[in-house]
Order: structure tokens, then sequence, then C-alpha cells
């Protein structure tokens, strides 16, 4: 997997970015709103999320780790493939996603191109208790929280617990206690749950 790439832009329009790094130039998909960030950059470094399939290896590009975190979350939605999302991405600004969904506002997500009402009333219940603190706090959780978190819930399903239940005390363990190791974050959540 990809974390980032980082080398010189040698073209750039608002649907996708080519980057060269030793030798090679790497095609790279983007939302709007990295191609604002980027548009007037030589060099760059781009943070990655890579989307294998049978007949592709896709990039996909972003200029700040709260919006590929976002992205990651909109994919993690069922009907939601990666080109919806950067479609997302590009009518949206990612805090006025994160507005919308936190707010229940299914009209503001159906104005996006390839969003229906159910898609939208999906995104929202599958994302408002992940997102609904970021609106607040206005930070996404790293990518260690997020291994941490999705193996310290892994953990306790397999110990028994409800997954909704273990989603919530993890979320709010993580909030509180950045930093702790997995052993620690599902000690607590044994406590609490």
């Amino acid at each position: 997997m990809y974390e980032f790439i980082k080398g010189e832009i040698t073209e750039i329009n608002p649907a996708y970015i080519v980057v060269e790094t030793g030798g090679i130039g790497y095609s790279i998909k983007i939302s709007l709103n990295t191609y604002s960030k980027l548009n007037k950059e030589k060099t760059t470094k781009v943070l990655i999320h890579q989307l294998v399939r049978e007949d592709a290896h896709l990039l996909f590009g972003f200029a700040e780790d709260a919006e590929r975190e976002l992205f990651r979350s909109l994919i993690s939605v069922n009907g939601v493939g990666a080109n919806t999302a950067i479609m997302m991405l590009s009518s949206l600004s990612p805090d006025e996603i994160i507005s919308a969904i936190s707010t229940d506002n299914v009209n503001i997500l159906k104005s996006i191109k390839g969003i229906g009402a159910k898609t939208a009333q999906r995104i929202i219940i599958d994302l408002k208790d992940k997102l609904g603190k970021f609106a607040e706090t206005g930070q996404i959780l790293t990518s260690g929280d997020n291994t941490i978190r999705n193996e310290s819930l892994s953990a306790l399903v397999m110990l028994g617990f409800a997954k909704k239940d273990a989603e919530k005390t993890l979320d709010k363990i993580l909030n509180e206690n950045p930093g702790l190791t997995v052993e620690s974050v599902i000690k607590h959540a044994l406590k609490r749950l």
C-alpha cells in the first residue's frame, strides 16, 4: 500500500494529477479541493489511497490527511464507490460534508451528482456517529488511531459484545485518551461494557 508520492507535478487538471518521481509518472485521481491546493505548485507530496481491482490499480490523491480519512469513511458506506466519494469531495468541502452528515441534511448530500435519497440517508446513518464528533472537534482520527480502533473492535466483537455498543465505547475511549495501545483500549472498554 502506498502512503504518499512525492515528486514533480508534470500535469494537473481538476480530475487528476501526474506526479513524476524516480522516472515514473503516477496518474492520480484527485478532488477539486486537492486541485485547488496543488494547482500552483511545481513539486508536491500527495497522500495516496490505493484501490486494487481485477482490471485496474487506481490511485486517489489528497493534499491533506483529513480529506483522505473522510474519503475512506465515505467508501466504507455500502453503495458509495471511490468515484462517488471523489465526486462528493469535489462538490463540497470536507467540512460541509461532515456538517451535512452530523445535522442529517439529506438535501445537501442529494445535491451531489450520483447521490440519491437512499444513498444520502445510508451515508448519514452509517457515518453520523463516526463523523459527528469531527464536526465538534474539527479533527479526524489518524490512521494509527483507526488501526487501534479496528483491532480493538474486532477483539470485542469476538468476545461477544454488540458491534454498535463496542464502536460507541471505543470512540469515547479514543477521544478521551488518544495514544493508548490496543491492549489498554480493550481493558478500558471491558470496564465500560
